[in-house]
């Protein structure tokens, strides 16, 4: 039996206990079967820009709110709130499940050359799905947005909306005037292992600084930053939401999708709903937000006669706006070396599913199943420019185990020849690629609003992103070869796979075989609704995340990000919503 039958089998024990405490926690249902005609704000979306934006516009009591989420609710699943869950709550129902077209320059170990795109639909979005990372990217990042016509996106712009959400809970970190206290979003460090001392002592002997990378320095390595609080998981909906839900003016419908935007005269009215398999039409009095995510905006949009003229003229819907929504799609991708040990203390099947580790978490929220693992982060510049400051084009992550390789749908072969290697005890480095100047699309299927959309992000079009993967595993392969490292058996022979097996074993050659068959995705997509100046012909919205030519349309998530951000993507899509609150109510 696998580690994912243990923790399932496991988890099971637990299961009626953690359900009745999570029910008194939350205080049950608050979503709301009678949906009124019209409302000031509709906000399509309960996921992590979504679920930020209803809680904060539903401060003002004198303006009405009503919240759509496709999904159910966070409540009806006790592990969408156990941090260790992440890895089991892919393909399940708070999964829309999503699969890439095949791809032409990456995946070819995988089945069919596609990778699985998992994104939240549950009250939460995808906080419920990840791994909870709380990283808000280098500052380069948002200056880098401002230049790009993004007026008042700069990082001394945005830096009170990440303090705005959080609550630290790391005590060294307390008096930082780069943290805050007293917000809804739990910030710590998650522990559970031996190994962080061994990660930043050969970090250290690499000459790299330790940082705290949300502070003043971003390049370096340091703890893993999370968003758990007290061994559970702050997800969007549990931290925002679900603190708020009873106030007057808020209303929460699931099971709800929205399948497209009324639009009168340029002007965004309301949406047509479907729940229960009845639609709906539902107006608004000031604004429509969509916040759908990366993949769900553009579609419904495109649905809504917006989107790209040649596109929708195709399918024969109605152009009411042409504009580029669903280009730009931008993610990270990942590449992973696993290794054995000689010392224990990594999470294994025994100590995952042991009584001891169920105890630990149920009783004190602590021991395996408060964390996911990756408790060291790192981001590295492999080829800086001494004339221009920029962010890092590499992050490098530490997973204290070794991790289930079914999920990311490797070929048959390949998954043969990798569960034939893989150790008991053991460690995974992941190389990930934060700049990716390959470009990818997100197409409409068909007029079919229950059809998913065409997904290809298009990894590994560009000759530099793959340069950029060799220096950034070449970093890799220098902190694994330290002696801290080697004092505990780390090896790169795992890598010896048979497929890369005609080059020279760690050419580079070897290793772009290795990146172009293995390398998925860090489930971070962005950028398909780009931010700008209205005057470019490249954006979708501007700086006030309005929809360019068409009045009362917002986009409130992370598609309206120009680029990626140099981390994990959760931390800036909750500022963008905070942010959007302001502009919004204009406070």
């Amino acid at each position: 039996m696998g580690l994912l039958s243990h923790f399932i089998l496991g988890l099971v024990v637990a299961v009626l206990v953690a359900y009745f405490m999570s029910i008194k926690k939350n205080g049950g249902s608050s979503v709301v079967s009678d949906i009124k005609k019209e409302y000031d704000y509709i906000i399509v979306g309960g996921g992590s820009a979504g679920a930020v934006l209803a809680s904060r516009l539903s401060e003002k009591d004198d303006v009405t709110i009503l919240l759509l989420e496709a999904g159910g609710e966070e409540t009806e699943n006790p592990l969408y709130h156990v941090p260790a869950g992440c890895f089991v709550l892919q393909k399940t129902e708070a999964d829309w499940g999503y699969y890439t077209e095949p791809q032409k320059f990456s995946h070819f170990g995988l089945k069919g050359n596609r990778s699985y795109w998992p994104r939240g639909k549950v009250l939460g979005g995808t906080s419920i799905l990840n791994c909870m990372v709380y990283n808000r990217g280098s500052r380069y990042d948002y200056d880098n947005w401002a230049s790009q016509g993004c007026t008042g996106w700069a990082y001394d712009d945005v830096l009170s909306y990440f303090l705005k959400s959080e609550d630290i809970l790391i005590p060294t970190l307390k008096d930082s005037k780069f943290h805050n206290t007293g917000g809804y979003l739990g910030v710590s460090h998650a522990r559970v292992t031996p190994f962080v001392d061994y990660y930043l002592k050969a970090a250290k002997e690499l000459g790299f600084k330790i940082v705290d990378y949300n502070g003043e320095e971003f390049e370096g390595f340091g703890e893993t930053q999370f968003t758990i609080r007290n061994g559970e998981r702050s997800s969007t909906s549990k931290a925002f939401l679900r603190p708020v839900m009873h106030r007057q003016n808020l209303q929460v419908s699931s099971h709800s999708s929205v399948v497209k935007v009324i639009i009168e005269k340029q002007v965004a009215v309301g949406v047509e709903m479907v729940r229960g398999g009845r639609k709906y039409q539902i107006y608004a009095s000031k604004e429509v937000i969509l916040s759908a995510g990366a993949i769900g905006s553009p579609q419904i949009l495109m649905l809504s006669g917006i989107g790209p003229k040649p596109h929708l003229d195709e399918l024969g819907i109605p152009v009411i706006a042409d504009l580029p929504v669903g280009e730009n799609l931008q993610d990270h991708l990942m590449f992973g070396v696993t290794t054995g040990i000689n010392i224990t203390g990594s999470f294994t099947e025994n100590a995952v599913s042991s009584w001891w580790t169920y105890v630990q978490y149920f009783l004190f929220g602590t021991g395996y199943l408060s964390s996911s693992f990756l408790e060291v982060v790192a981001h590295v510049q492999t080829e800086r420019d001494k004339e221009f400051k920029s962010a890092p084009d590499i992050q490098l992550f530490f997973l204290s185990g070794v991790p289930n390789k079914d999920l990311i749908g490797l070929r048959d072969d390949v998954k043969n020849e990798t569960r034939s290697k893989l150790p008991d005890e053991g460690l995974h480095g992941i190389v990930g690629l934060l700049h990716p100047k390959s470009r990818g699309t997100i197409r409409l299927r068909s007029r079919n609003p229950f059809d998913p959309p065409i997904i290809d992000p298009n990894y590994l079009a560009e000759e530099d992103d793959v340069k950029t993967f060799i220096r950034g595993f070449r970093v890799m392969e220098k902190y694994l070869a330290t002696k801290t490292m080697q004092k505990i058996g780390v090896t790169l022979d795992l890598l010896n796979f048979k497929l890369c097996g005609g080059h020279e074993f760690l050419s580079d050659v070897f290793v772009e075989c290795l990146i172009r068959h293995n390398a998925v995705t860090m489930y971070h997509p962005t950028s398909t609704y780009k931010m700008g100046s209205p005057k470019d012909p490249s954006t979708v919205v501007d700086p006030q995340l309005r929809v360019k030519g068409i009045g009362k349309l917002r986009v409130v998530d992370a598609s309206v990000m120009p680029d990626v951000t140099s981390g994990n993507t959760n931390a800036p899509t909750i500022m963008i919503a905070e942010k959007a609150a302001d502009m919004i109510l204009e406070r």
